[in-house]
């Protein structure tokens, strides 16, 4: 029998989300949109709705529709190399089944894998189970939880099959630049190692700029054949509902082999989820949607920060650059709390639901998760009542009692993209060049900047 580790991230989720009254920013999506949200952000009015009734509902492309693969791959082709193919997309039901696919089909007994930590459970859990020995690649607060990729020569095995990465990461908002990639990428080649990359809050970068020579690029747009990336509409396009993820990879014998495995359990995804996925990722809608969404996120991660700056005394974090998440270290006289009694705490007397960071990324695995708390920073239609003054109610209420828990492993998590504002575009800037149209964001935000874009930082000062 396969033997899994509980799956702590959501065993908590379970277990608290559905309190009556409870205001979660402890998940990691964007703000959920409904179809009626959705169809108000197309640009075209007078375009069809996302779901077409008249279309019989047999099982549909099995390996998900050409219209949605073929979106997918125009997005991660923008100033790649060479054009992406349809046929180098699989639609899967999320992006957890996505990473379990790739997981499954690709790691056994004997194998040896390099996974980034922390990072979601599934991506270091999974491997274990399928009998593979699997080496942490820790991140650091000294280094603002980026990898440190000297670091992967020490870990490396004659036997390592698979190197895990996501970026940006859950659950620090850390992002891989270009550059550390490119070494990823040629550490791995020389070694013909696969790598696989959990890219589910791309493109929802809020704190390094697309036209900064650093953005940090698709990995299947990297030119190594042997990059495998994942994705999904719920975390950067607040679709959790529909759920649709996908594989990319260039190998075709990869993409088969993973075709083939995927029989045995999705045969095809839901045609109405399909349509829906395809809807938002059109020309259409896709601008206003992570407009929407990345201006939710630069809102928060303001709002948290000046939060921390204020009291410092009872908090710090590293300042997140991409996704939904902040990872934030609470203290009371100058010691971390105990991140599940905080986070318990926190629920009982506000009916706020934050995540401890022992419960989400993993107990006794050698990180230091004391006084750590994960939060959403996308989740409420309240911003300053939400994120803002929960904070001011619960963290200065904990700090300030008389007496504290015990002291053991904590860490939060907070959510980034709490509300809208209307009216704003997620990317402001000041003349042509720094001001492009939608599409051309978008482009940029999938791609980062061309070799031959100027890298000015002139007009640019609001882009991150």
């Amino acid at each position: 029998m396969v033997k899994l580790e509980d799956f702590g991230v959501e065993q908590w989720m379970d277990k608290y989300e559905t309190t009556p009254d409870v205001l979660n920013i402890a998940e990691t999506c964007a703000a959920s949109v409904s179809i009626d949200e959705l169809i108000a952000l197309c640009e075209d009015k007078n375009a069809p709705g996302p779901l077409d009734t008249s279309v019989t509902l047999t099982y549909g492309g099995i390996r998900g529709s050409q219209k949605l693969r073929q979106r997918l791959a125009d997005l991660y082709s923008v100033r790649a190399a060479s054009p992406i193919s349809p046929e180098s997309i699989l639609i899967t039901p999320g992006a957890i089944s996505a990473n379990f696919l790739v997981l499954y089909k690709l790691i056994g007994p004997g194998d040896h894998v390099i996974c980034m930590y922390p990072t979601y459970q599934q991506l270091y859990s999974v491997p274990e189970s399928l009998g593979a020995e699997v080496s942490l690649w820790k991140l650091r607060e000294e280094k603002k939880y980026v990898p440190d990729v000297t670091e992967l020569e020490a870990l490396v095995k004659p036997n390592t099959k698979l190197i895990i990465i996501n970026n940006p990461n859950n659950p620090t908002g850390a992002v891989i630049r270009k550059s550390a990639l490119q070494a990823i990428v040629s550490f791995a080649r020389e070694r013909d190692i696969t790598i696989l990359s959990d890219e589910v809050y791309r493109p929802l970068f809020h704190g390094i700029s697309p036209i900064d020579g650093e953005y940090p690029p698709s990995l299947i747009s990297m030119g190594y054949d042997k990059a495998i990336v994942t994705g999904s509409m719920s975390k950067a396009y607040a679709l959790a509902g529909i759920r649709t993820g996908w594989i990319g990879c260039r190998n075709p014998e990869i993409i088969e082999a993973l075709a083939s495995a995927r029989d045995y359990t999705t045969i095809s995804v839901s045609q109405l989820d399909d349509q829906v996925a395809s809807y938002a990722l059109s020309a259409d809608v896709i601008h206003a949607l992570l407009s929407r969404n990345i201006g939710l996120a630069k809102t928060n991660v303001a709002l948290v920060e000046k939060f921390v700056n204020d009291h410092s005394s009872v908090c710090s974090w590293v300042k997140p650059l991409a996704g939904t998440t902040a990872f934030i270290q609470f203290k009371k006289s100058g010691e971390p709390v105990d991140d599940v009694a905080f986070c318990l705490d926190v629920l009982e007397k506000t009916k706020a639901m934050i995540l401890p960071g022992s419960k989400g990324f993993g107990h006794e695995r050698g990180f230091d998760y004391k006084g750590l708390a994960n939060f959403d920073l996308t989740a409420t239609s309240n911003t300053d009542g939400g994120v803002s003054t929960i904070f001011g109610r619960t963290v200065l209420m904990r700090a300030d009692m008389e007496k504290g828990v015990q002291i053991s492993q904590t860490l939060s998590l907070v959510r980034l993209s709490a509300s809208v504002i209307p009216g704003e575009g997620y990317l402001p800037g000041t003349g042509d060049l720094h001001n492009p149209t939608p599409g051309e964001v978008v482009d940029l935000l999938y791609s980062g900047p061309s070799e031959t874009m100027p890298m000015s930082s002139e007009g640019t000062e609001n882009w991150a």
